[in-house]
């Protein structure tokens, strides 16, 4: 049987990453009241994230939570997953916003305001 799981991480990151960029970009527009702000720091995270988030999932497929040796694909693995990435993703997003913005506080709101939307999204986006 042939292991697809690294063809399924990239698919993945696509996909997470096209969701969490818009979530991003309306954010940032939002909490800086400039769309060219939320495009930049959108626009910087596309790369920075799908480099963590593939590192994410090879981490996590590395990890064996049972005793048969099957990877458990639960309700609990993906609330793991979820809050882990999440820690990730809000520290890439608070330090990308600070830089581009010259704010440390503007990085924080983002960032923040992120940890709400991106864990109710990331939950539906592994579950599906």
């Amino acid at each position: 049987m042939k292991d697809n799981s690294r063809k399924r991480h990239i698919a993945k990151t696509f996909t997470w990453r096209l969701i969490g960029t818009l979530d991003t970009i309306l954010l940032s527009w939002l909490i800086t009241g400039s769309g060219l702000t939320g495009l930049k720091i959108g626009g910087v995270e596309v790369f920075t994230k799908m480099i963590l988030y593939y590192i994410h999932e090879r981490i996590w497929f590395k990890i064996n939570f049972s005793k048969d040796g099957k990877s458990l694909e639960s309700r609990k693995r993906h609330l793991g997953k979820t809050v882990t990435w999440r820690i990730v993703g809000t520290i890439d997003t608070m330090i990308i916003a600070w830089v581009i913005t010259g704010n440390p506080l503007t990085g924080l709101k983002i960032g923040f305001t992120e940890i709400i939307t991106k864990m109710l999204l990331y939950y539906m986006h592994e579950r599906v």
